[in-house]
């Protein structure tokens, strides 16, 4: 896969990386042949493992970019390198942990290995080779109010990349778990922009990144932990780790499953098409299949077992959301008809409201249909369902209640700085 581009001046050289500038804010990052451990204790050559680290890399960040969540990655550019986002770094290394294991243990005397925190476990590493990469509070990262970019980390700052420090472990543990695959732990690092100014997930994540252990085994651990416990390094215990790396690397791919469940909504009129196109759009912006009919359980009822038998025989799993002004009878006869989930969300009207939201709350006996009152709410109460089983979509709505928090964060810190600037 040979570049369409051509390589700037070198930025910066790491144990792993090269990184060189490219026009528009952009750098090329040039993984290597190469892996350390122990803040460089121990280096091998490791041949393929550039193109492992790469590849990895890409396919992550695709998976969180397709869930919402923005980094600085652009695009894949040849099998050894993609194309970034140019940031400047913030020298902090945030680490989040499911299980107790590794430097943790030897932090803190007294905790057995296998530990499972909950939450995960968040803490903070000040990149410093020399020093031992020393772990440092929130306290410290604020207070040395380092300039990155141009931009002083503060407390906010620092909220907010613990934030998705987080919820980028979960995500991953998510899609890592439909696979029969523990994420024990994992770091990542973030960047200032140098285009917008702003905090992005950044550098690389791949098997260096985390600790993997497959059906929750560590004694089929997959992550470059085999490569630290080697007490000698063979050529053939290399190629072990390139492997497990392998393995890894082809996991990965299989992150991007599509929906296994899909939502029918089903209205009473064609009146209600508008309404329902609502519900539809915000299916379609979370990936769920989502198709819209019209039957009138009052007026049509066979049409509309028909119909309901119709979804029934598909192979996937079916919400139904039934749309129904007036008396809503549609809601109550398809849950009294099948054991797929019904949700109501009747266009409910000024006038007749107060009294019409009863048939839709009121029900008979042995009926289960949940009533909402918005389509986005209809939508989201559908994703939610389907996120029991489908990493996905679970990962979908984790980050876009990331992204409500972080706007509001922002918002919160603008209103701040506002009235600061208005009493200084």
């Amino acid at each position: 896969m040979a570049s369409e581009v051509l390589p700037g001046k070198l930025l910066n050289e790491g144990k792993t990386k090269k990184i060189f500038e490219l026009p528009n804010n952009r750098v090329y990052i040039q993984s290597k042949d190469r892996i350390t451990a122990h803040n460089a204790q121990m280096v091998n050559e490791l041949q393929g493992k550039a193109v492992i680290s790469t590849k990895t890399t890409s396919l992550l960040f695709d998976y969180l970019t397709k869930l919402g969540l923005p980094n600085h990655f652009i695009k894949l550019e040849t099998d050894s390198a993609f194309i970034a986002q140019r940031c400047d770094m913030i020298p902090i290394e945030w680490v989040t942990r499911r299980v107790a294991t590794g430097s943790f243990l030897k932090r803190n005397p007294g905790v057995n290995e296998g530990y499972r925190f909950s939450p995960p476990k968040l803490e903070y590493f000040y990149k410093d080779d020399a020093a031992g990469d020393p772990q440092w509070s929130r306290e410290q990262i604020i207070e040395t109010k380092m300039n990155c970019g141009g931009r002083v980390i503060n407390g906010d700052d620092v909220d907010m990349m613990s934030r998705i420090t987080v919820a980028v472990f979960e995500v991953l543990e998510k899609a890592w778990a439909s696979l029969d695959c523990s994420l024990i732990d994992m770091k990542i690092e973030f960047g200032v922009s140098a285009a917008t100014g702003e905090i992005v997930l950044a550098d690389i994540i791949d098997s260096d990144s985390w600790r993997l252990w497959p059906s929750g085994d560590r004694r089929l651990m997959k992550d470059k932990q085999v490569y630290r416990e080697l007490k000698e390094v063979t050529e053939e215990a290399l190629q072990v780790v390139k492997k497990n790396f392998e393995w890894i690397m082809e996991k990965i791919k299989l992150f991007n499953s599509k929906p296994s469940a899909q939502v029918i909504v089903l209205m009473g009129s064609p009146s209600d098409a508008e309404y329902c196109e609502k519900i539809k759009r915000c299916c379609d912006d979370i990936g769920i299949a989502c198709e819209t009919r019209v039957t009138s359980a009052h007026k049509g009822t066979e049409e509309t077992m028909r119909i309901l038998a119709q979804y029934e025989g598909c192979s996937v799993p079916i919400i139904f959301i039934a749309v129904a002004g007036r008396s809503n009878g549609l809601g109550p006869v398809l849950s009294g008809n099948t054991p797929f989930p019904v949700i109501n969300c009747p266009p409910v009207k000024a006038d007749w409201g107060a009294q019409d939201i009863w048939s839709s709350l009121r029900m008979p006996s042995g009926m289960g249909c949940s009533t909402v009152l918005s389509p986005e709410a209809a939508a989201l109460c559908a994703a939610q369902m389907i996120a029991l089983t489908d990493h996905v979509v679970w990962g979908t709505l984790r980050v876009r209640q990331l992204n409500t928090w972080l706007k509001l964060k922002e918002a919160d810190r603008k209103m701040r700085k506002a009235q600061q600037d208005k009493s200084s």
